[in-house]
């Protein structure tokens, strides 16, 4: 939960309650419906912190309360976190919000069906398909480290070349 480190006012409220989070994403398992990951709110934001990387789900529902973002950009900047994850993890997105947009996301990130904020209504579209697992969703942030050392590794060695040019050509002029 964001910003949950630490709060100013801890001692006050410590008889009513606390949040603790919880094992991890979960993979749901229902009668009839193909398996189903759950991001409530915002935590569809978080990369890597969707899907169960043991059991993968076919699709993930996102309900959500976009309300408080008032008439801000919020909402399309959560909608756009929706279509990330659909991205990184190569599965379609139903997303819900009683207030904000409401959408069905394909694989791709793309936009299949959409309910904008203010919009009262049913969006009748099929679930699209998941694809087999992004390099993202099979390493999640270690792509990015390798990708990292990957350029340090190419940088240091197209230095190290250069200065061995250098070095090279400067003992041909003086030997002649």
């Amino acid at each position: 939960m964001p910003f949950r480190g630490w709060l100013p006012i801890e001692r006050l409220t410590a008889g009513l309650g606390d949040f603790t989070p919880g094992p991890g994403p979960r993979t749901l398992a229902l009668p009839g419906v193909p398996l189903v990951a759950l991001a409530i709110c915002y935590e569809i934001i978080f990369p890597g912190h969707v899907v169960d990387d043991l059991f993968r789900p076919d699709w993930i529902f996102n309900a959500t309360n976009d309300a408080w973002f008032g008439t801000s950009i919020g909402p399309e900047q959560h909608l756009a976190s929706a279509r990330m994850r659909a991205v990184e993890e190569g599965l379609p997105v139903i997303r819900a919000a009683n207030t904000g947009i409401s959408a069905v996301i394909d694989a791709n990130g793309e936009i299949v069906a959409r309910l904008d904020t203010g919009e009262t209504g049913i969006i009748d579209a099929s679930l699209p398909s998941a694809r087999p697992p992004t390099l993202y969703a099979s390493f999640g942030d270690w792509m990015l480290l390798a990708l990292i050392l990957a350029s340090w590794s190419w940088a240091m060695a197209t230095n190290a070349t250069a200065r061995y040019r250098r070095m090279r050509n400067t003992v041909m002029q003086r030997c002649g």
